[in-house]
């Protein structure tokens, strides 16, 4: 195998994640209200959308368009941890659960431990996204 030489773009981190979804509303409850993160300032781009700051990345929420595309991600994997999905480091993924539960949000898989330790879950989000949530060993 060939020696990959150094990139000369040097990806800095994430910036954000894009989603496209059927209901802005549904997604802000899901984004904002279920899982706290701030709502941030969208620059007017023409069509309909929504950003939430999520540590450093933001995730940019797109209403469904012909442009856009439509919503959700057809999961046909065995394992859905190796599947397409966003994830969320929270401070205690055992009372990440319990919370979940307590607002009727089924947990698709989780909560066990993945082999680096730390402890995960998986949800769905309204337009079924596929949402791992995390939280790493004390």
């Amino acid at each position: 195998m060939p020696a990959i030489s150094r990139s000369t773009l040097e990806v800095k981190q994430i910036d954000h994640v894009t989603l496209v979804v059927a209901n802005l509303e549904k997604s802000r409850q899901f984004y904002a209200g279920l899982l706290g993160m701030a709502e941030v300032t969208r620059p007017d781009f023409g069509f309909p959308g929504l950003w939430f700051q999520a540590g450093g990345t933001q995730i940019h929420i797109n209403i469904t368009s012909p442009e856009a595309g439509s919503p959700g991600v057809s999961y046909d994997a065995t394992n859905i941890t190796r599947a397409l999905h966003v994830a969320f480091e929270v401070a205690d993924a055992e009372i990440a659960t319990a919370q979940l539960r307590e607002r009727g949000i089924e947990i698709i898989a989780g909560p066990r431990p993945r082999p680096d330790g730390a402890i995960q879950l998986y949800i769905l989000d309204p337009d079924g996204h596929q949402i791992e949530i995390y939280s790493n060993v004390k």
